[in-house]
């Protein structure tokens, strides 16, 4: 090989290694099953172009709609709505599912689950009957019989969707000791204790964080800073911002902020919220205006300014996910069967489409692992 041509060489062999050799993200879809989809699904985003790879069955359950990894991302696991159960799956290196088992969650109707910090502990919370519900893992990565069980009382204003509790999802604080149930049918967050005892975790009730009649919390997140704690609001299509104080528990409301475009009289209801990695922009999903609104977060005072809305290219925006690096995010359209990807502004916040998208019937939950 004659020396001019080493840097050609070079060029097309940086070439491979910045597109042709791009990381796949992975990803485990969870889904309803009352169509043709059959279970969780697995799919890959590439890296560099966003392109995601046809979606995969990986493991055939009923219903499992919200899904929840263990820490160190060897096991999975997923509600099962119809089934009023939790199921555990062992993640192969070919992001293969086989099942662990699972446990009943007594009460009917399991909306969201999460392991805690430690995976010695997960926990889910149950839409139907309004509880909490908590299980001991064990060392292969099943769960126990539950170990715990927090019944919440009340109700709120709205005549048909706050008759009595609902608690809707599960959001452990970053150190672990307290996990945030958004209540959508008494309008609080309950703040419950994870306590240890003899290497077992447990909860025990702790404080509550009231929010705005009638909005109806559905799910929340932490700051990566772990000093605030925003909550999205189905009913009132808002979010509300949260001091958190991470030794006592106490939360305490700083800002509510719309999630709708100034102007829209649409019927709405909102679904997700996340924190970008960067800490810098949460995100949540609008379901009737089937959109994703942006907002630049203050780090200091917590709160929240609007920067853009994004629609989703799809109907009902159940769930979405940004991926680790920060770079993408992935909204899952349930009532149009379609995942879209949009690419993330680091430095802004802001959404651009790409144009790739995925078929996969009745979408519900968007859950990205590391790189492989």
């Amino acid at each position: 090989m004659h020396l001019t041509q080493l840097p050609l060489v070079a060029t097309l062999l940086m070439g491979l290694t910045t597109t042709g050799l791009a990381k796949p993200i992975h990803a485990f879809i969870g889904t309803y099953t009352n169509t043709t989809s059959k279970g969780i699904y697995s799919i890959t985003l590439d890296s560099e172009t966003g392109k995601l790879s046809e979606p995969k069955l990986a493991a055939t359950a009923a219903n499992p709609s919200f899904l929840g990894y263990a820490p160190n991302l060897k096991t999975l696991y997923a509600i099962s709505e119809s089934g009023s159960s939790v199921e555990a799956f062992s993640v192969g290196k070919d992001h293969t599912l086989r099942s662990l088992g699972s446990q009943p969650t007594v009460d009917a109707g399991p909306a969201d689950v999460a392991a805690d910090p430690t995976g010695k502990l997960v926990v889910a919370a149950i839409y139907g009957e309004g509880s909490t519900v908590g299980f001991p893992v064990q060392k292969d990565g099943s769960i126990g019989a539950r170990s715990s069980f927090i019944k919440h009382e009340g109700k709120s204003v709205h005549p048909t969707r706050q008759k009595a509790s609902h608690a809707h999802g599960v959001t452990f604080s970053k150190d672990g000791k307290f996990v945030a149930i958004p209540d959508l049918g008494i309008d609080q967050v309950k703040l419950h204790r994870v306590e240890s005892s003899s290497g077992q975790l447990s909860l025990k009730e702790g404080t509550s964080l009231s929010i705005e009649p009638g909005s109806g919390p559905r799910h929340a997140v932490f700051s990566r800073d772990g000093h605030h704690l925003y909550v999205i609001n189905e009913l009132s299509s808002t979010i509300t911002v949260a001091s958190f104080d991470r030794t006592s528990g106490q939360a305490a409301r700083l800002q509510t902020i719309s999630t709708l475009p100034t102007g829209y009289s649409g019927n709405s209801t909102t679904a997700e919220i996340a924190v970008h990695p960067n800490d810098r922009f949460i995100y949540g999903s609008n379901r009737g205006h089937d959109s994703i609104a942006v907002f630049r977060r203050d780090a200091k005072t917590g709160q929240l300014t609007w920067v853009s809305t994004t629609l989703t290219g799809g109907k009902t925006p159940r769930n979405f996910a940004l991926t680790p690096d920060g770079n993408w995010l992935i909204a899952a359209n349930q009532d149009s069967d379609t995942l879209h990807v949009f690419r993330v502004n680091s430095t802004t916040g802001e959404l651009t489409a790409t144009g790739h998208t995925a078929q996969l019937p009745r979408p519900v939950c968007v859950r990205f692992t590391s790189y492989p």
